[in-house]
């Protein structure tokens, strides 16, 4: 014999503020992990954009990193190739490690 079931939800009323509005959209635009939030990479990459000094490198506080790419630039600054492709490399590199802080915040 086929037994029939009767599922009965009863829905909690949650009660919708402006506050609770103003956080859901704050949590999104910031990325859940505060004022930075989302804005952290761009702030990376326009910190990265001073030319010898990879700024981008020590605000992710990858300071070895930075200090040892300052080292190598002083050779590659003689060649017209090189160090362009280091400068732009060392911009990549401080949009992606920003980005991997913010995954591994959001991870938690």
């Amino acid at each position: 014999m086929a037994k029939e079931y009767a599922v009965t939800v009863n829905p909690e009323e949650e009660e919708v503020n402006r506050l609770g509005v103003v956080r859901v959209i704050w949590s999104e635009l910031s990325g859940g992990i505060g004022p930075w939030g989302a804005f952290r990479p761009i702030f990376s990459v326009l910190v990265s954009l001073v030319p010898f000094v990879y700024l981008g490198q020590h605000f992710n506080g990858q300071h070895s990193k930075a200090f040892g790419w300052a080292l190598i630039q002083l050779p590659l600054i003689l060649t017209v190739i090189l160090f362009p492709i280091l400068y732009i490399w060392s911009i990549i590199d401080s949009w992606w490690f920003s980005n991997k802080i913010i995954v591994s915040k959001n991870i938690i």
